[in-house]
């Protein structure tokens, strides 16, 4: 038995070596590529803006204390960033749940390629696509037409609020169409033999299920819009300030690196406690669905 057992300890501590082996490569990419620039961020963010601008070595926390200048971008980003997402939400639900719950067959295919169509031209291309649409020879020009006089939509926070929406709806549509897209059509069928409503059912068992989907959209959608920088400068004209713009002028325009670097650190920070609490509350909602499979 001790031959059996020393072999055995010797092929998983053999298996165990060529496990860390296989992470090591995921390792070096993570820190190297992650890590270190945080890390250079965070050096930064305690140093003092050198006379002819950039970075001059120093330990200071007095970048963090003049973060309250920067207060206007940290509001408009917080406010149209939670607006945004929530008007994706209550956008992207219904057609994920028409999507994965009413459409049968081949259509469902077909409209499910449709909402990936925007990706496959560049961000870019698609924002500038929209300037046209709303610029002075656009949308204003035919309501103008019509006789709602002149009306100005592009370089407003309504047209930042649709490139934002168009741009990121499939984000949230995809992570919601999974989660129905898997949900036991029984429960259903179940709800609707015990005389339930189609709110009550959709109250009880439908947004229940699709939490998860619902919380993962949430936050592929909030992360990348607070950190937006190109749909504020090509639809909002510059007018609308998100933390984005700010950071690009810290660092290309007054060169105020330590500046720009703790208003980063901070966003970062912030950004982390999302994740944290988006993995925390995923981690309970899979407990819970565990837990109501087994009853």
């Amino acid at each position: 038995m001790s031959i059996i057992s020393r072999a055995a300890t010797r092929s998983n501590g053999q298996r165990r070596s060529y496990a860390a082996l296989l992470v090591v490569p995921a390792a070096a990419w993570y820190v190297g590529f992650l890590v270190a620039p945080l890390v250079v961020l965070a050096i930064m963010s305690v140093g003092e803006r050198s006379p002819n601008g950039g970075y001059l070595p120093a330990l200071t926390l007095a970048q963090y204390a003049n973060l309250t200048t920067r207060i206007t971008p940290l509001t408009n980003t917080l406010g149209l960033a939670a607006l945004n997402t929530v008007i994706c939400l209550l956008v992207a639900f219904p057609v994920a749940y028409t999507l994965a719950l009413k459409v049968r067959g081949s259509w469902k295919l077909v409209l499910v390629a449709l909402v990936i169509v925007p990706f496959w031209t560049s961000f870019l291309i698609r924002t500038y696509a929209w300037m046209t649409l709303l610029g002075a020879n656009g949308v204003p020009r035919i309501l103008g037409w019509i006789g709602f006089g002149e009306i100005q939509l592009l370089n407003t926070p309504f047209a930042v609020s649709l490139g934002i929406v168009y741009n990121y709806l499939p984000l949230m549509i995809l992570p919601i169409y999974v989660s129905l897209e898997r949900l036991d059509r029984s429960f259903l069928e179940a709800s609707r033999d015990l005389g339930a409503g189609p709110i009550t059912t959709l109250r009880q068992i439908v947004l229940p299920l699709a939490a998860p989907g619902i919380l993962s959209g949430i936050v592929l959608v909030l992360i990348p819009v607070m950190g937006e920088y190109l749909i504020p400068v090509l639809l909002g004209g510059g007018k609308t300030y998100f933390l984005g713009n700010a950071l690009a002028d810290l660092f290309l325009q007054s060169r105020n690196w330590p500046f720009g670097a703790a208003l980063a650190t901070v966003f970062v920070a912030g950004m982390t406690v999302v994740v944290a609490g988006y993995l925390a509350i995923s981690r309970r909602l899979v407990r819970i669905g565990r837990e109501s499979s087994l009853l």
